[in-house]
């Protein structure tokens, strides 16, 4: 037995440490008093691994790998200063995609290594995998990114005998992995390369067949996929790190999107498959006609309403987002506190675009997390509400989910908002919401609508409640 080497012990050593800070960064992102110092122990974590792939490994090409470091830092910064938080949930759908293409490259690259032809069928195997989930993962995150964007419809495309399609597909794909594994040196790579050819189609055709309004949980998915193309990768490798990464990433990818799928009412196999069984969740319909008038209400009205509150709760929503009115709501619970007013927020699991995108807006805007919760601990507190303030949200706040049977997004669970004595929703327009759905909360006799910019509208109200 070859005895290890003081480099070997550090590589080791190394990889021991920053595996137990991806662990415990994970285990700090789990809430948002800790998610600052999760995610500065992930930073240290990957400087380390950087850090021991260049002291312990070949020095033959390090001067590529640190320019390739220093270019790919380059471009992470430029977009992580110029994207919008409203951009986000697009942003992540992009860096899924590298992660894909990244796995499909490495792939490649260890199969056409000098020596490829003595690789015993166990790695072909490992090869065949990490490329099969990384060319799905790339050219799925690819799609969801342009849905994100609205470069494409947001309305999933329902071919005829898709599901055949993505069985015949997938199947093809398993059956290519034989003669891959089996045939000896370059005569496997045409089976290679077809089956990453249909695996990239199947990543198209799969998320093409999601529906604009399951996004947050496609982005959610895909980053599982991007956590086990890593752990495939790891094992093709011989990299223990890349195997508890990917594996930690891959498995709380998975377990977020199944109580996201149940937040919104989803099976979950049937967002991945594009609806498989069923082309809409419960209701199966276009929901009961909404009859009756919206009654408007005014800046003047509102402030009134909100300095006679003793308990105030605000649900914000993509609307808020998209006018970036974070720190003018921010500056209304400030004023609001001060004036002894139990102000609070309260948050549904799939608001916005992203898994925990409200809380990171809110945060953004030093909004303090105890004041922050989540469907569960505040629903109970509606009925002795004095003011429920909608920000931008629709679907979420919608009755039709609990009473419509008709209704697309029947038995979704929602902020039961209608329960309060009065409901404020702050909107733009009188258009439904992003799953196209009408809410009768809008016409109920305890609610009043203010057709604003979220923006404008906030910081009209701030300056009112200030004088």
């Amino acid at each position: 037995m070859p005895t290890a080497t003081p480099m070997d012990v550090f590589k080791g050593l190394a990889w021991v440490i920053a595996g137990v800070l991806f662990i415990s960064s994970l285990r700090g992102l789990a809430s948002q008093e800790t998610a600052r110092r999760g995610n500065g122990y992930g930073i240290v974590g990957m400087v380390l691994a950087i850090l021991a792939m260049l002291v312990a490994g070949s020095k033959d090409n390090v001067v590529f790998l640190i320019g390739a470091l220093a270019i790919g830092a380059a471009v992470g910064v430029t977009m992580a200063q110029r994207v919008a938080m409203t951009a986000m949930p697009e942003m992540v759908a992009i860096l899924h995609s590298f992660v894909g293409l990244a796995a499909v490259l490495v792939g490649y690259a260890a199969y056409l290594a000098p020596g490829h032809a003595t690789v015993d069928s166990a790695e072909r195997i490992e090869i065949w995998l990490d490329v099969l989930i990384g060319a799905i993962t790339f050219t799925g995150s690819i799609v969801a990114f342009l849905k994100l964007r609205g470069s494409l419809s947001g309305k999933p495309l329902l071919l005829p005998g898709r599901h055949l399609a993505n069985l015949l597909m997938f199947g093809a794909s398993l059956a290519m992995v034989v003669p891959f594994a089996t045939l000896p040196g370059v005569e496997a790579l045409p089976f290679l390369l077809a089956m990453t050819l249909l695996a990239c189609i199947l990543g198209v055709h799969l998320v093409a067949a999601i529906g604009g309004a399951d996004m947050p949980v496609v982005v959610s998915m895909l980053n599982s996929y991007s956590g086990w193309t890593a752990a495939a990768a790891g094992f093709m490798l011989d990299n223990n790190l890349l195997i508890i990464t990917g594996a930690l990433v891959g498995s709380s990818g998975a377990i977020l999107s199944t109580i996201m799928c149940r937040a919104m009412n989803r099976s979950i196999w049937s967002v991945i498959f594009g609806g498989f069984g069923a082309d809409a969740p419960a209701g199966g319909g276009n929901g009961a006609k909404v009859e009756g008038e919206m009654t408007e209400t005014t800046i003047d009205e509102l402030t009134e309403e909100l300095r006679n509150a003793k308990e105030v709760i605000i649900v914000p929503g993509f609307g808020m987002a998209a006018a970036r009115a974070q720190h003018a709501v921010k500056q209304l619970v400030d004023l609001l506190r001060k004036r002894g007013v139990n102000t609070r927020f309260a948050i549904h699991p799939v608001a916005g675009r992203l898994p925990g995108h409200m809380n990171v807006l809110l945060a953004e805007a030093s909004v303090p997390y105890d004041i922050v919760l989540e469907m569960d601990e505040i629903n109970q507190d509606f009925p002795r509400t004095d003011v429920v303030f909608v920000v931008g949200a629709n679907d979420i706040v919608n009755p039709a989910a609990q009473t419509d049977n008709t209704s697309p997004i029947y038995g979704m669970p929602v902020l039961e908002v209608w329960k309060a004595k009065r409901v404020v929703v702050l909107k733009r327009s009188r258009g439904a919401g992003y799953a196209g759905v009408d809410n009768p909360l809008f016409v109920a006799p305890s609610t009043r609508m203010l057709f604003k910019d979220a923006k404008a509208g906030m910081e009209e109200l701030v300056t009112k409640i200030s004088a």
